[in-house]
């Protein structure tokens, strides 16, 4: 006579190896692969397949033997036509048998989905695209917060949490049908669930040409570990940097523009501001203008409080400049900014800042 032993316990005296493989073999899970890739503007491909009416992520069932990283790789390579090194994961997901809708016929027992990092793609390999016949019938970018409605319930929130895993840092997150078991602050706020800014303008050091009105002045803020302030919406993660409209009471002073937005907004008191550059930009129905960008140190934070001008108490986080690029749609010409960002920081004698998951700044001072 066997007695089985539980599923995490080694064969006993009493238990065969068949009776074990056996009673392992009852608690087998699917194991499928997928990966997040995004273009230069931040939108995420998805594919369009002849077999579900939903957009899926690249990826499918790994084949007998093979490891989560070779079958996301084979995946991209079958689907997608392009060899792509996989190193990085996002997300490992427990998918249960109530997290998916599947036939009853199907049996689904449940399975373990891995997310990889498929990297930010540029024009020339987007161009290198090759969906596979009969299977692909197309692929598209899309912003995060289309992917609701254009995936699986399941599929989206998997996305959606691999992509703030990406722009945290640090290791993969672990879900539950496609929820973090340690919510970050960006899960907290529901980040890439609402358009992202689109700012796609040309960057220019120095300041707006004479006689071009400025509708913005916001600013990077240095924390004394070298990264920047960042304002999100509570309910939808939606970013902004400090600042706001000039103000007749700013007398045509950008610096005093920041400053006063800086305390309202974000109860935020900082240095001399030091302007970096400005955009170009067209208001509908009011010509064109230019929105500047300045630096200052955060020298004091006070506790949250509403932006009288909006009503809103925004979320004040912590975020390398780097993941705040993240958090907008500005397109290629972000980078220029961010150089000018960086150079200003070395200027100021400020440490370049690791990527950490975004912090939340406390009511007494920086966290």
């Amino acid at each position: 006579m066997t007695t089985a032993s539980a599923p995490d316990e080694r064969p006993g005296a009493t238990t065969t190896d068949e009776a074990y493989g056996a009673l392992r073999a009852s608690h087998a899970l699917w194991a499928g692969t997928s990966v997040l890739i995004t273009d230069q503007y931040g939108r995420v491909l998805v594919q369009r397949v002849g077999y579900r009416p939903t957009r899926l992520l690249p990826g499918g069932a790994l084949d007998p033997g093979e490891s989560p990283a070779q079958g996301a790789a084979r995946e991209l390579k079958e689907e997608l036509g392009l060899s792509v090194p996989l190193t990085r994961g996002l997300a490992v997901d427990w998918v249960s048998t109530a997290g998916r809708r599947a036939s009853a016929a199907v049996g689904f027992p449940g399975e373990l989905l891995h997310v990889f990092d498929g990297g930010v793609w540029g024009e020339d390999r987007i161009a290198s695209i090759r969906p596979a016949p009969g299977e692909i019938e197309g692929v598209d970018f899309v912003e995060p917060a289309d992917l609701p409605a254009l995936m699986s319930p399941d599929d989206a929130r998997r996305a959606l949490s691999a992509l703030r895993a990406r722009v945290n840092g640090g290791g993969p997150a672990i879900l539950e049908d496609g929820r973090p078991l340690s919510p970050t602050l960006l899960d907290g706020v529901n980040a890439f669930t609402r358009d992202r800014a689109v700012h796609h303008w040309p960057w220019h050091e120095g300041p707006a040409p004479a006689g071009l009105p400025v509708r913005q002045s916001w600013g990077w803020l240095f924390a004394p570990d070298g990264r920047v302030l960042v304002l999100l919406d509570p309910a939808n993660g939606a970013a902004c940097l400090p600042g706001g409209t000039p103000e007749p009471e700013d007398d045509q002073d950008l610096a005093t523009t920041l400053i006063r937005e800086a305390l309202e907004e974000a109860s935020a008191r900082i240095s001399p501001p030091v302007l970096l550059g400005h955009l170009p930009d067209r208001e509908r129905g009011a010509g064109p203008c230019a929105r500047v960008r300045m630096a200052a140190v955060l020298t004091d934070v006070g506790p949250s409080r509403p932006d009288p001008a909006t009503g809103q108490t925004y979320v004040r986080a912590l975020a390398t400049p780097e993941q705040v690029i993240e958090l907008f749609n500005w397109g290629p010409g972000g980078a220029a900014q961010l150089n000018a960002v960086h150079r200003e920081r070395t200027r100021l004698g400020l440490p370049r800042a690791p990527r950490l998951p975004l912090t939340p700044v406390a009511d007494d001072g920086f966290a």
